[in-house]
């Protein structure tokens, strides 16, 4: 009786203990669905490693976390060649990119395509989705294009304010160190472009080729004379210019494409995630050329932290909700 009476009790807690089991599994199978159903990310973000790239990879980063995001952060990714086979691999999924670039990625366009901003853009966005599906965002108005900055008191006493005086004092045999990015001197789009469309050529000799192609560091050599460095690649946002009393020489013959800032994002992020163009929209409008300028600015001037001056940015004008 005893043996039996052992056997029962064993048999209840087999099956008290099944049913428990059975219980917590189901409650645990249910409790990953919702986390899962909840949560959206992570994201990765990107950016090109100079000062504007920082500012505006930092901006999507705070807006994704604002709005629930989990975000993996890579800003200062690297370069344009880089980034751009980064994001077609799938390594990352946005970063800010500009629509000139669109030329350089489809060079079997219409050069003059890229010289004005509304055609720039919807061309870029209609080839990259249908060859790489790549989604274009909305861009910012305002044109971050390459170009030549001199210093003030060159330009003075030499009459140097467009490409074309420019040219002159190059073929006068005037002396010329010039700042620059490995890119700009490479991309037949940037250095080789003036140098076809004026009639000018720089040797080896007169280039001062830096590494990772901050304008931040060939402003800063110009304006200080570093190994006799007296021109500089620039961009138009660059904050630093008049600081540093710098000034951009004009492109009278409109040589550079039209480069505005816009958020390029994988295809199937944003058919996972089609609410990131509403979240971003409103931010990269109201970035035009003065706003950036300034933004830069605080950054390669002032010293200050791009995601700092992003995030306070986005506070003052009430993006960010949290």
């Amino acid at each position: 009786m005893k043996k039996h009476l052992i056997n029962n009790i064993t048999t209840l807690m087999i099956l008290a203990l099944t049913v428990c089991a059975l219980a917590n599994s189901g409650c645990a199978s249910r409790q990953p669905q919702n986390q899962t159903a909840d949560k959206k990310g992570p994201v990765i973000v990107a950016s090109k490693i100079d000062t504007e790239g920082a500012l505006l990879g930092n901006m999507i980063i705070e807006m994704l976390q604002d709005n629930g995001f989990e975000v993996i952060d890579k800003v200062e990714f690297g370069p344009t060649d880089l980034i751009r086979k980064a994001i077609i691999s799938d390594e990352i999924d946005i970063y800010p990119e500009y629509t000139g670039n669109g030329g350089f990625f489809f060079d079997d366009t219409d050069p003059n395509t890229w010289k004005n901003a509304d055609k720039a853009f919807d061309t870029v966005k209609a080839l990259d989705k249908e060859q790489n599906n790549l989604v274009w965002l909305d861009p910012a108005p305002a044109n971050n294009t390459w170009a030549i900055a001199v210093r003030k008191d060159l330009s003075a006493t030499e009459k140097i304010k467009t490409m074309e005086d420019f040219t002159a004092y190059v073929n006068r045999k005037g002396f010329v160190k010039l700042a620059c990015s490995e890119e700009f001197v490479s991309r037949p789009d940037a250095l080789p472009a003036f140098e076809k469309e004026y009639g000018f050529k720089l040797a080896k000799d007169q280039l001062v080729i830096l590494a990772g192609g901050n304008t931040a560091q060939t402003e800063k050599a110009a304006a200080e004379g570093t190994d006799g460095v007296n021109f500089a690649m620039a961009y138009g946002t660059d904050g630093a210019l008049a600081a540093l009393e710098l000034m951009v020489l004009e492109d009278t013959k409109g040589v550079q494409p039209v480069y505005e800032p816009a958020p390029l994002v994988r295809g199937e992020v944003m058919v996972k995630y089609p609410e990131i163009a509403d979240i971003l929209k409103p931010v990269f409008e109201s970035l035009n050329l003065v706003k950036l300028q300034a933004l830069n600015g605080k950054i390669a001037m002032e010293g200050q932290d791009a995601a700092k001056v992003a995030k306070d940015y986005l506070d003052s004008e009430g993006f960010l909700k949290k």
